[in-house]
């Protein structure tokens, strides 16, 4: 549900494996995957597939697994499609953010509700094709229900068939967190400088809005009691400095186009969420603050 860069690429990897896998698209995305397939462009692996693509998942017909891979404010109307084809299956949201779980269920109910993250620097280059930066293309999800796990266990045997670097979790939410607190600062620099990580972690100042962002984020997790190590924080800068130079969040590709920015549920969530929870996150504050103006598209329509 949702055929972009992570919808897209996983979705075209478990379909080589020879799963049905069905690619929920609108647009001219979806007219060419219909037209010519879907097209992947990745050091892990080229390929071109032929697929089945709808717009309306009711015409896909009953699944066992969804992956969930929508941009966030789409959440709750993309999840009351899903409602007549996921009466017995699962929905496993791989969106940016921590509060997909809690949006899901309350559209589908909390049984049919798992929590994932996925790790993959990928967009769609042109309609029907997906390029992947890197090779970082890893999937971990978990049951939030005990009466989930053989479900997940049935995907991560399906994953690993597909030769995914897939990992099935005890503790989804942590998980989530982890990964939320990156991308907060891989977002917001990388969006808010227009530069790649390479320029973001080479600069003392970007390399310091980077930090805080992420100390901020990770301060917010252990306030909610969430278990974030911690070193947390330091070994996540170690980390920075392995991944791809030309690496650029989602949020910054969508600034560039023109594009909505999934901000609000990131560094603008971080800002709601500390005042929510009596502490403050000024860093971030600041950087949604300078992204507002963006949010709805090009400048000039601000939130």
């Amino acid at each position: 549900m949702g055929s972009g860069g992570v919808g897209g690429y996983f979705g075209a990897r478990l379909a080589q494996a020879g799963n049905q896998v069905s690619f929920i698209a609108r647009g001219r995305h979806l007219e060419a995957l219909r037209a010519k397939g879907l097209t992947v462009e990745s050091a892990l692996g080229e390929a071109q597939l032929k697929v089945r693509a709808f717009q309306d998942p009711r015409d896909a017909g009953a699944a066992d697994v969804v992956v969930f891979a929508v941009k966030l404010w789409d959440t709750e109307g993309a999840a009351e499609q899903l409602r007549p084809v996921v009466s017995r299956g699962v929905v496993i949201p791989f969106q940016n953010g921590v509060e997909s779980i809690e949006r899901l269920a309350a559209v589908l109910g909390p049984e049919r509700v798992m929590g994932g993250s996925a790790y993959i620097a990928t967009r769609i280059a042109a309609p029907g094709v997906i390029e992947h930066t890197g090779t970082m293309a890893r999937l971990r999800f978990g049951p939030v229900m005990a009466s989930q796990r053989k479900a997940a266990e049935s995907f991560l045997q399906a994953c690993k068939a597909a030769g995914i670097n897939a990992e099935l979790t005890d503790d989804i939410v942590a998980v989530n967190w982890e990964k939320f607190a990156f991308l907060v600062a891989v977002s917001g620099t990388t969006a808010l400088a227009r530069a790649p990580l390479g320029v973001v972690r080479a600069d003392p100042d970007l390399r310091w809005m980077f930090e805080q962002t992420m100390r901020e984020t990770w301060a917010l997790a252990r306030r909610r009691g969430v278990k974030l190590a911690d070193d947390f924080v330091e070994k996540q800068m170690g980390f920075l400095d392995t991944l791809p130079a030309e690496m650029r969040a989602s949020m910054a590709h969508d600034l560039e186009a023109g594009n909505r920015l999934e901000a609000p549920w990131l560094c603008g969530a971080v800002a709601r969420m500390a005042r929510e929870s009596g502490i403050d996150a000024p860093v971030n504050r600041a950087v949604f603050a300078a992204l507002k103006p963006f949010v709805n598209g090009s400048a000039g329509k601000a939130a």
